[in-house]
């Protein structure tokens, strides 16, 4: 398990998949994603068959935030493509429940997953791809030290229009421990 200040990060499990199926059916949470269509709870359980056949460095983690000396599950977020022989991995980051946007949990969130990324696994780059109508993302990217690398341009179609994919990236050499988390 890895901890912030204000919140934890733990393994999925089957029994979070009816949260997954709630947020990745809602179009507010998914802006921001590459997903098109609501996932249905078969779908969502193929996943997660599909995500334990994976390293288990690419697994999900749920993000949780201690609410009255209970844990509530309110994200997740993970490594994808971790290329070993590079020391690279892409990070993603979503937080479902609504009621906690805006309140820093998935920046939080997302720079104890890059700390546990640089300190533990010996990543060299943590990547990410975002919209870039996407500001809210973009700036808790940039809070943490992410820079920007690159920029797909009008690689997504969304709501009827075509929207760049910024790359964002961070080196270790780069990374220092935000100081909200010290």
């Amino acid at each position: 398990m890895l901890r912030g200040k204000r919140i934890r990060l733990r393994p999925a499990e089957r029994s979070d998949l009816p949260h997954f199926v709630r947020w990745f059916s809602d179009p507010e949470v998914t802006r921001y994603l590459s997903m098109r269509f609501p996932m249905s709870m078969a779908r969502e359980e193929q996943w997660f068959e599909d995500m334990l056949k994976r390293p288990q460095v690419e697994h999900v983690l749920c993000i949780e935030v201690d609410q009255d000396g209970e844990w509530k599950l309110i994200g997740n977020c993970a490594f994808h493509k971790v290329d070993w022989i590079n020391s690279s991995a892409e990070v993603g980051i979503s937080i479902g429940e609504k009621e906690y946007w805006n309140q820093h949990y998935g920046r939080e969130a997302l720079a104890v997953l890059v700390n546990y990324g640089f300190t533990e696994l010996n990543l060299h780059r943590i990547w990410l791809q975002v919209f870039a109508n996407n500001p809210r993302g973009i700036r808790a990217y940039e809070s943490i030290g992410f820079r920007h690398e690159g920029r797909k341009r009008e690689h997504e179609y969304i709501n009827g229009e075509y929207v760049d994919d910024l790359i964002m990236g961070v080196l270790r050499h780069e990374w220092q421990l935000p100081d909200f988390l010290r």
